[in-house]
């Protein structure tokens, strides 16, 4: 899992239930992007301990104060690889944007929790308070799409996802996604919970767990190829290319790889898409 984003989409607010702006019934456990859940309190603390939980009751821990912190190393190799501008798909608390913008890249993260936009705004980076199924600014422009942290589990149909993500790339873009560390292709619906306050729960949501191997076989319904797979850190993690190929992004199938030349960083300054201007649009 990851900072927490996502589901099917209606309006700016993402169309999370308790999103901000609906009044909640009396008595009903906030949503789970609310101002008052406990993935907000986690992230204005910088500190959990925070959890996912099944109906079932099992639990997967957050690694919130990971994410809170500054990007490490195992960060700075995902974010090597990146062309282009780049969309961070649950940018949560910002700390791959903010590392992306003192780089001076093009860059965006996108959230529907208003605590991570407000936090990653805080850190210097540009973030809007979005859904990756709303519209977005430079759709279809975009160099880099980063699926960190378990994002791939957004909406709870990673295919649905992919094909989204897919529009959002230029021809030949990349997506960067981190996959979970086991084989696992599940589809369920979690909360956010704070197990130290039993009342500390957000609203379920519908989420999904893959691992390479089912990541690889949506990728490919989704017009997707594999152009990298490594691990770090214990971590998994997988470049995808759209297909939607030109002659000059076929030349540069291989950038996926940590840049090492210059003719790589010029390739990479070459496809910059016009997502310059689109990442400070509003």
């Amino acid at each position: 899992m990851s900072r927490a984003t996502g589901g099917q989409a209606s309006g700016r607010s993402g169309g999370a239930p308790g999103r901000v702006g609906v009044s909640a019934p009396r008595g009903a456990a906030p949503g789970p992007w609310a101002a008052s859940d406990p993935y907000s309190a986690a992230l204005r603390a910088g500190r959990g301990p925070l959890f996912l939980r099944r109906v079932d009751g099992w639990l997967l821990p957050l690694e919130v104060e990971r994410w809170c912190a500054r990007a490490d190393p195992v960060d700075l190799e995902v974010l090597d690889r990146c062309e282009g501008a780049v969309l961070d798909v649950g940018c949560g608390p910002g700390r791959l944007v903010a590392e992306l913008a003192a780089r001076g890249r093009a860059v965006l993260g996108i959230d529907v929790s208003d605590a991570a936009v407000a936090r990653t705004l805080r850190l210097g980076g540009q973030s809007l308070r979005r859904s990756v199924f709303e519209p977005l600014p430079g759709e279809g422009r975009w160099g880099t799409v980063l699926l960190m942290d378990g994002n791939v589990g957004i909406g709870g149909d990673p295919r649905a996802l992919l094909v989204r993500v897919a529009a959002l790339l230029a021809p030949g873009g990349l997506l960067i996604a981190e996959t979970a560390p086991v084989d696992v292709d599940e589809r369920t619906h979690v909360q956010v919970v704070d197990v130290t306050d039993a009342h500390a729960a957000g609203s379920p949501f519908p989420w999904a767990r893959i691992g390479t191997p089912a990541l690889l076989r949506h990728a490919g319904t989704a017009g997707l190829r594999t152009v990298a797979q490594w691990t770090s850190g214990g971590r998994r993690f997988v470049a995808l290319r759209g297909d939607r190929c030109d002659l000059s992004d076929r030349t540069a199938s291989n950038s996926a790889e940590p840049p090492n030349s210059a003719a790589v960083i010029s390739s990479q300054r070459a496809r910059k898409p016009s997502a310059d201007s689109a990442a400070t649009d509003r």
